[in-house]
């Protein structure tokens, strides 16, 4: 079974983050939410979640997959913790995937992570890669790393996570449920 950490931070886009765990884990991965320091944590437009549990309790799990909902502040926050940048430095090194929606492809920069790749993000954050390729794109697909733009495109970005770990197949599948428009 496929292993992803989706970390959030109060502030996190609620519509990224429930998106991204919902998809994968009707694909069947096993989708770990991990909240930076309590387990309650509080969205961007109020809604409040209880991850499963809190990163210093995962932080020497091996992910097939790292995945970051954006959201202000939640995005900032994430930026700012020295151990997602930890974490995300050594998926990049483990040759492992890393993705990011909206605001969040900016931890991937902060990272070191985006040096000469084709990303996108947010239109808002686009100034802030300044080391990347920032495409503009909906979704996009750099080696090892997946960004997504914005909420709007948080279902697509969650089918290409899919598409990734599982093939064409399971997006298929998990799409026949949903219906969405890919």
């Amino acid at each position: 079974m496929k292993k992803i950490l989706v970390p959030l931070a109060d502030g996190f886009e609620e519509i990224e983050a429930i998106t991204i765990v919902d998809i994968l884990r009707r694909a069947g991965a096993d989708v770990c939410t991990a909240a930076l320091d309590k387990r309650n944590v509080q969205g961007s437009h109020g809604l409040k979640v209880i991850a499963d549990t809190v990163l210093d309790e995962v932080i020497d799990t091996s992910w097939d997959m790292i995945v970051l909902p954006g959201g202000v502040p939640g995005a900032p926050a994430l930026m700012e913790d020295e151990r997602i940048i930890k974490l995300l430095k050594s998926q990049a090194a483990a040759n492992k995937t890393s993705a990011a929606i909206c605001a969040a492809p900016a931890v991937l920069e902060q990272a070191g992570l985006t040096v000469d790749k084709q990303v996108t993000s947010h239109p808002a954050w686009a100034d802030r890669m300044t080391s990347a390729i920032h495409t503009g794109e909906r979704v996009q697909v750099a080696e090892q790393l997946i960004t997504g733009q914005a909420a709007g495109s948080a279902m697509e970005f969650a089918f290409q996570l899919v598409e990734t770990l599982f093939g064409t197949d399971k997006v298929t599948e998990v799409n026949a449920g949903v219906l969405a428009k890919l």
